[in-house]
Order: C-alpha cells, then structure tokens, then sequence
C-alpha cells in the first residue's frame, strides 16, 4: 500500500490546488451553461408564442376583412334606414304624417317616450353593440280594421325599424246616415328600435 509521507504531500498541494480550482471553473461553466440553455429555451419559447399570437392575429384580421367585405353594404343600408345610430324622431314622425295623409285617414295623436335600452330574448349578445327603444303611443280613429293595417305595413316599408308592441281596438257608438264616421278607435304602441356603435355607447346619454 501506497503510502505519503509529509514531504509527498508538500509536492502535491499545488497539483490538487490547480485541480480543485479548474474543478471549480469547470463546474461554473456547467452551471452557467445550463442557465443560457434555459434562458435561451425560455427565450424561444416567448418567440414561439409571440410568433403564434402575431399569426392568430393575422388570421384573424382576414376574416374580419372577409366580413367586413360580405357585410358592409348591408350595414350601410342599416345606417342609412336609421336602424344603426342616433334615434331619428323627426323622421318617425314625418313618416307617420305622409303615411296618415296618403292613406286619407282621421288625425293621429301620438306620444314618443324616453329613449331606453332594450334587452330583447331574440338576441342577447351584440357584440358591444347596444340597441335601445323609444315607445311611441298612437291613438286614432279608424273607419274599419284594414286602416290600422295599411298604416302598419306602410310605416314598416318607408320608416326606420321598429316593432309593433300591441294594439287595442274598440267599437265607437254607430252615427246613423253618416259614410265617412269612424266606427272604431285605435290604441297602439310601438317600439323604434336603433343600435348604437360601442363607441357611441360611451358617450351616449
């Protein structure tokens, strides 16, 4: 058996100081290089998914193209019908007086609420879109049923969009001899519907 006495030791120590220290530098170098590997790693990993999300975004701004492309001139006329904006009640109730004119039917009182949103079941999500109502109440006389039909019809073909909320129709005493004397009168609601952009919704009332 191999043994060393002080002497061999005093020889040695320099060697074994060298060796603990490029011992030591190598195991630094390891550790560092592991480090830049994950680094690099994690590095690439975020470029990975910046890359992905630039991609999506990218894709997805094409189909918002192709969207806008197919969809456009139907929003345009939705905007120019007053459907999608700020409410127009002048037109309303210009609409209202052309169609009571040409159809020769008795004076109609009207009355238009404050504007509101509106919820319907139909659609619950418009994208950031917001659609209110404003109730207009008609009272009118009518000479028979088919009046506040014709008035209906030719309000939903040249007026903005709206619904027909309900309608109540009661019988008027009957004035003997007398053609043009309304026999019933008319109690109806409808709801003016506009969409606002998202927006408009930030300033709107």
């Amino acid at each position: 058996m191999l043994k060393l006495d002080r002497q061999d030791w005093h020889k040695l120590r320099s060697p074994l100081l060298v060796l603990a220290i490029i011992a030591a530098l190598v195991t630094a170098v390891v550790v560092m290089a592991q480090r830049y590997s994950q680094q690099q790693a994690l590095a690439l990993e975020k470029q990975q998914r910046l890359l992905h999300a630039a991609e999506q975004r990218y894709l997805t701004s094409g189909s918002e193209r192709a969207l806008i492309t197919t969809y456009l001139p139907q929003y345009q006329r939705l905007m120019a019908s007053g459907f999608v904006g700020e409410e127009r009640r002048i037109e309303w109730v210009d609409a209202l007086r052309v169609q009571q004119q040409r159809l020769n039917l008795f004076a109609i009182k009207y009355n238009i609420g404050q504007q509101e949103d509106y919820k319907p079941i139909f659609a619950a999500d418009f994208g950031g879109f917001v659609m209110r109502r404003s109730v207009m109440k008609l009272d009118l006389d009518l000479l028979h049923e088919g009046d506040i039909l014709y008035l209906i019809s030719a309000l939903a073909r040249s007026a903005p969009p709206f619904m027909l909320r309900d309608c109540a129709i009661s019988r008027l005493s009957p004035v003997q001899n007398q053609a043009l004397v309304a026999s019933l009168h008319a109690q109806c609601a409808l709801d003016w519907l506009t969409v606002l952009e998202p927006a408009a919704t930030l300033i709107a009332p």
